[in-house]
């Protein structure tokens, strides 16, 4: 995200930095106490916005609460000095750490967001567009696009402490057999990949693992036997197994394209019967009652539960 070109000393992009060890080794318990958990900093740098006014900042603070945030810390740099909420828990030495990693200057903010990283990385993102769109320093009437690529081929589930796939599991790992074999999981990457433009996700695709030695180690790893794999997916082993060859495909969103072109940001605003936050389709009056007589067709029954007795 750039800022707008109309202002030539706002050009510079929001650029996020981890600065996850400043806070460590700082007094400012509440991120201490976070990060000793696993927890990270993510710094969010906006030039030029300190003279606004506090209820910017707690409208911010709010949104970032409601999208999941424990909350949402800041500093003001203005007039030589460093205030905010938590400056009186940082030394002028982490002070100055903070500036150089935010390129903080006269004028500039620095947000914080201290969570786990996937949680951290999501929420700053957020607040980090509706930054850009609230100051109006997106860039307009431009397409900038990117390939996203080196996926994360397993994840470690935060709950149960368990390694599951990230995106697809038909995916081909990066480094074959050997690699699922020899390193840590979570340090493997697979061959998955988007196009993304102006931020929105246009199509998503992936090379597949075609050889099944390959698939029952992938699905091992994330707790799934032999036979499990065999009960659930042996059409896809059949099929590889007659040999079939290296493949991958990527598939996109045309209803996102044409929403880009449209200029807007709501694909409900460009497909033909958009449902509301109900799920529910307004022009076709959908989903309606179904008949007895349909539900017998379909061998279907409708067991509604049983009023608790008084």
């Amino acid at each position: 995200m750039r800022y707008g070109t109309d202002k030539p000393d706002l050009r510079i992009p929001i650029e996020m930095a981890d600065v996850t060890d400043v806070f460590r080794r700082s007094r400012f318990e509440a991120f201490r106490g976070l990060i000793e958990k696993g927890a990270v900093v993510r710094a969010i740098p906006v030039p030029a916005i300190a003279d606004r006014p506090r209820s910017f900042f707690d409208k911010l603070v709010d949104y970032a609460k409601e999208i999941g945030a424990k909350g949402l810390a800041y500093l003001i740099w203005t007039g030589g000095a460093v205030k905010g909420p938590i400056a009186k828990f940082l030394t002028p030495e982490e002070l100055a750490a903070l500036a150089r990693a935010g390129a903080a200057a006269d004028g500039h903010v620095l947000f914080f967001v201290c969570d786990r990283p996937a949680a951290a990385s999501r929420i700053s993102g957020d607040i980090r567009v509706k930054l850009g769109r609230d100051l109006d320093r997106v860039e307009r009437g431009a397409f900038r696009f990117c390939w996203v690529t080196d996926f994360p081929m397993f994840e470690l589930d935060e709950e149960t402490q368990r390694i599951g796939f990230s995106h697809n599991p038909f995916s081909m790992p990066q480094g074959g057999l050997e690699a699922l074999e020899t390193r840590d999981p979570l340090s493997i990457t697979a061959y998955q990949y988007d196009i993304v433009c102006n931020g929105v996700e246009l199509s998503s695709g992936a090379i597949r693992n075609h050889r099944p030695e390959i698939m029952y180690k992938a699905f091992e790893i994330a707790g799934y036997s032999r036979q499990e794999v065999e009960e659930r997916f042996g059409f896809m082993l059949n099929a590889f197994r007659y040999g079939a060859p290296p493949h991958g495909g990527i598939a996109p969103g045309v209803d996102r394209i044409v929403m880009l072109l449209a200029g807007e940001s709501s694909i409900r605003e460009v497909i033909a019967f958009p449902m509301n936050q109900r799920a529910q389709d307004l022009m076709m009056n959908a989903p309606a009652p179904v008949t007895e007589r349909q539900l017998r067709e379909l061998h279907l029954k409708i067991d509604w539960p049983k009023e608790a007795s008084k």
